[in-house]
């Protein structure tokens, strides 16, 4: 039996080498990882990360050819193949620091896999997005396989490829270059980050002009040399990729004396944050410029619907800002914990572009922040309502329920423009929606510096 070992029991790792197990069961798959915490949940009835589908997937085939262990050293000494799935974070000090991945992890993981023997490296980047990574494994749009043009490498190439044969038709298995493969994967989200910064760029336009950034992406997507994916504004994008992934390539760029081509990625996370430092002064500027002492309950934490990640999540800075100017926010996230919640609120946040600084936690944020277990009771006394994420039931709420138990004049500021705006400002709310034209009441009170 072909044995595969994954380092790395994350979002990627546990999925990935879950799918794979049920698509080729003569293979055995062991995934390990450090934290015995964390493959303790993976081998109970509660898994450590929340995706659709992959409780059924696991269980399917957990205990039959797919382990979770934290024994490391023997699983990849036993493996065929070793897939190393590890965090690589954006440095935050040194060389680098601010753009260039920490590979601290990978290299651990490397130099443990050296001392069993020598291996032929391949780079096969993941494409995965949250919230439909299941779907997206079973079916993807790829397959991408880099490895060195040498016979080894070639050899190496076609026996990794052979796993994925299993289920993927061949012309979406792609073989490239090492290089080849690691760029496309960068290049792949600084793409689609710049769609979605392109179109929250607009929908600052459409709100000083009166345009509807909803129709605009319309007719834009409907142009088949461009599509419409990727563009629905927000308040912003988030997760572990995007932003890593552009700073990653800015550096890479930068090595290669390539300044311009380094300028021109970085303005898609400048604008990025200039969209949620842009919701932030509505929010406070559309109440008499000061949020101070008022309660505002922020619906959703995580960086985007069915998933519990919050990793580089818009929440955290609008969140932040709302909290510097003294709000007391009520959080209702269904898939995000308290404890996690308070967490990144508490975390010093890193500066990309100012790497020698960090952004302190913000202040009494135990104080101003409480979690609660449902939409009703976080809006219950609240005079705004902030949706930060794009869940299914944000839509579906009675929002004349909510408005009942509101302080007046009550504010809904939509960050993800799921709301029925018409519906809103026919029951009394005061309605800002990201790219949409404003209230009266909002156009004359302009955003604040």
């Amino acid at each position: 039996m072909v044995k595969i070992c994954c380092i790395g029991a994350g979002y990627v790792g546990g999925p990935t080498m879950a799918v794979i197990a049920v698509k080729c069961p003569s293979i055995e798959v062991a995934v390990v990882d450090i934290s015995i915490s964390r493959i303790q949940a993976w081998n109970s009835d509660h898994l450590p990360i929340y995706e659709p589908g992959l409780d059924e997937v696991v269980k399917q085939r957990r205990g039959k050819n797919l382990f979770f262990s934290t024994d490391i050293e023997r699983h990849v000494a036993e493996a065929d193949i070793v897939f190393v799935s590890v965090n690589t974070p954006t440095k935050t000090r040194g060389l680098g620091a601010g753009k260039a991945a920490d590979l601290t992890y990978w290299e651990s993981a490397a130099r443990m896999i050296r001392q069993d023997c020598r291996r032929e490296i391949l780079s096969n980047p993941e494409f995965l997005a949250e919230g439909t990574a299941i779907l997206d494994l079973f079916n993807p749009d790829r397959v991408l396989i880099g490895g060195r043009e040498t016979s080894d490498g070639r050899k190496a190439v076609e026996t990794l490829k052979s796993v994925y044969a299993h289920w993927v038709p061949e012309d979406k298995i792609l073989c490239t270059n090492l290089w080849s493969a690691e760029l496309s994967k960068l290049a792949a989200n600084a793409f689609l980050a710049q769609r979605i910064s392109s179109v929250n760029a607009m929908s600052a336009l459409c709100e000083a002009t009166g345009a509807d950034v909803a129709q605009v992406a319309h007719a834009i997507g409907t142009d088949s040399r461009i599509g419409p994916k990727f563009l629905k504004a927000s308040v912003g994008f988030g997760g572990s990729c995007f932003q890593k992934d552009i700073l990653n390539l800015v550096y890479i760029c930068e090595c290669n004396g390539l300044a311009e081509v380094a300028g021109y990625w970085k303005q898609v996370i400048k604008v990025n944050d200039y969209q949620k430092s842009r919701f932030v002064n509505r929010v406070v500027s559309s109440m008499f410029n000061t949020v101070a002492g008022k309660k505002v309950a922020i619906l959703g934490f995580a960086f985007k619907k069915d998933t519990g990640d919050t990793r580089e999540t818009a929440a955290i800075d609008v969140c932040k800002g709302l909290i510097g100017d003294k709000a007391h926010l009520r959080i209702y996230d269904p898939q995000v914990s308290e404890e996690q919640i308070q967490r990144d609120l508490a975390l010093n946040k890193f500066e990309w572009d100012h790497p020698a600084h960090l952004q302190p936690p913000a202040a009494g944020a135990d104080k101003q922040v409480s979690v609660v277990g449902d939409a009703y009771e976080a809006a219950k006394g609240a005079h705004a309502v902030c949706v930060l994420t794009e869940w299914g039931e944000f839509k579906g709420l009675d929002y004349g329920r909510i408005y009942e138990g509101m302080q007046k004049p009550a504010f809904v500021f939509d960050g993800r423009n799921v709301v029925d705006v018409e519906k809103l400002r026919e029951i009394g709310f005061i309605v800002y929606s990201i790219g949409k034209p404003m209230d009266s009441w909002l156009k004359d009170m302009p955003a604040v510096a």
